[in-house]
């Protein structure tokens, strides 16, 4: 039996020598006194964020900056994606006071830009949607000059449950696609790419802003890289975010490659060549990073 060896020399999902990571990929950890007062902040009103649950590399760079994704509908997801750090597990029943909770946090760091995202509620009727509006509707309450942004899961294709979502009015809806169709299957098993693409074409044909991302070295190619940002701008994603995997243990998805700087740059000129309107392309970047860097609050 033969298989294709990857750029990391690897066979399969089993990788044949441990990469160095560069040094584009390092990041200094703060003691910045913010960095304690946004962690205190979080923990005291009983709030979760995707940067401590995912492990984001830019958490000590945003947490220092008085800023953080909100992680709704607690932080147990009913899938298990290989490349996520957030658990699968028994699910809790959503917590009602959680959209004022959140509410009061970005009221608290002043945010101009409020980004929220979930774990993923197949078990929930609605996917989590209800919840997702009224915590919208909370924030704008709360904060009405700034911008709000919803990265959300794709409700097992429920169009009621995106239009809940919708009515609520954000500025940006994001919904990921993570890699090329061709990995799905060992990558992101639960999930449809095509699903993924027709949220966003409802959203973008709703006249809402759609936004898109996905990371490299999984296993794709440059090739599938360019087919997926060509799939996203036809579904009328004017955001695309692209940044490098990094795997949150060993016993996630491996590792293929390390994706050099120049590369991204390459990446994001193509996804502009295409007329996409925003292409965040670069190592570290997460879908949540710099979000406000492409709204304008008053538009």
């Amino acid at each position: 039996m033969t298989c294709k060896t990857s750029a990391s020399g690897s066979c399969g999902d089993k990788p044949q020598k441990a990469m160095r990571m560069p040094s584009w990929l390092r990041r200094p950890l703060a003691s910045d006194k913010r960095f304690f007062s946004t962690t205190g902040l979080v923990d005291d009103l009983g709030l979760f964020t995707v940067c401590k649950a995912a492990n984001c590399p830019n958490r000590q760079e945003c947490y220092s900056a008085g800023t953080a994704t909100f992680l709704i509908l607690g932080e147990t997801c009913t899938r298990n994606c290989r490349f996520c750090n957030i658990h699968p597990g028994q699910t809790a029943l959503p917590s009602p006071d959680e959209p004022e909770r959140v509410a009061k946090a970005a009221r608290t760091l002043g945010l101009r830009h409020i980004v929220i995202t979930s774990v993923t509620r197949d078990d929930l009727e609605d996917g989590g949607a209800g919840h997702f509006a009224r915590t919208i509707a909370a924030v704008r309450q709360s904060l009405p000059q700034s911008s709000i942004e919803v990265l959300i899961p794709d409700f097992q294709g429920n169009e009621q449950a995106l239009r809940t979502v919708m009515d609520a009015e954000p500025h940006v809806i994001n919904h990921n696609v993570e890699t090329h169709p061709a990995l799905y299957s060992k990558v992101r098993p639960q999930a449809r790419y095509e699903q993924s693409l027709e949220l966003l074409r409802r959203v973008h044909a709703a006249g809402r802003t759609a936004k898109s991302g996905l990371m490299v070295g999984l296993g794709e190619t440059d090739e599938q890289v360019r087919e997926v940002i060509r799939d996203l701008h036809a579904a009328g994603c004017s955001i695309i975010t692209i940044g490098q995997y990094l795997p949150p243990s060993k016993e996630h998805h491996p590792l293929d490659r390390y994706v050099t700087p120049e590369q991204f740059e390459a990446y994001a000129d193509y996804g502009k060549s295409l007329g996409v309107t925003h292409v965040f392309s670069a190592p570290l970047v997460r879908s949540s990073y710099q979000a406000g860097s492409f709204v304008q609050p008053d538009a």
